[in-house]
């Protein structure tokens, strides 16, 4: 069975949130389209994603040398080994994310840096690193309140192009983005640039899995 995991980064409500009712659109449609797909959905905001800390270097460090990990450290291992391992186990990858003072949500960044692991999801080698993620594919559905994708904000656009780049990182270069933007610039419109990015969605959701993944 393929499996997809549909991951959100924010705290709001559905209704509440342009990006997640684009989202919900957009798995909805692929659920109905490909009934034997698993949609294995990851919240970020209510999962426990741990942070790079002196835990965790400590945690590293000692597993590095073969020393015994204290409660804490544990604890915090096996959870990120949790994260890393369902990560791993996806054939899809479907990221709902808004656009925060030009960045992410900070538990997106959180939780990339549970999954970008050396010898799991990449490697080095003599000619560089090598991504190990291959023969999977990304969506990455946003929301911005401004306009991004043209005009004099283009060049402050670093979030699309953050996670396009570490999904590369790792091996995955099949990746697609669909924005939603320009709500807060045009409010007056905001009620069709939804209804728009819904039609793209429920498209994207029909042609998600052809010539990528067997179902």
């Amino acid at each position: 069975m393929t499996k997809v995991l549909y991951i959100t980064a924010n705290p709001k409500p559905v209704e509440a949130s342009f990006g997640l009712q684009v989202g919900e659109h957009f798995a909805e449609t692929l659920q109905r389209e490909n009934p034997d797909v698993e949609i294995e959905r990851v919240n970020l905001y209510k999962e426990h994603i741990p942070l790079i800390d002196t835990v965790v270097f400590s945690a590293w460090e000692k597993a590095g040398k073969d020393l015994p990990l204290n409660e804490n450290e544990q604890t915090a291992i096996n959870r990120m080994e949790e994260i890393l391992e369902q990560f791993i186990s996806a054939d899809a990858y479907v990221f709902v994310t808004p656009m925060w003072n030009l960045s992410f949500p900070p538990m997106l960044k959180a939780y990339i840096d549970n999954v970008v692991i050396a010898r799991k999801t990449f490697h080095y080698t003599a000619q560089g690193p090598e991504g190990l993620m291959k023969n999977k594919k990304v969506l990455h559905i946003q929301s911005r309140g401004g306009v991004y994708s043209e005009g004099p904000a283009a060049d402050m656009e670093f979030t699309n192009k953050y996670l396009q780049s570490v999904m590369a990182f790792i091996g995955i270069t099949d990746y697609d983005h669909l924005v939603v933007e320009g709500m807060n610039a045009f409010p007056e419109k905001s009620s069709s640039l939804l209804e728009e990015a819904k039609k793209k969605a429920e498209k994207a959701a029909k042609s998600f899995l052809a010539n990528a993944l067997t179902v």
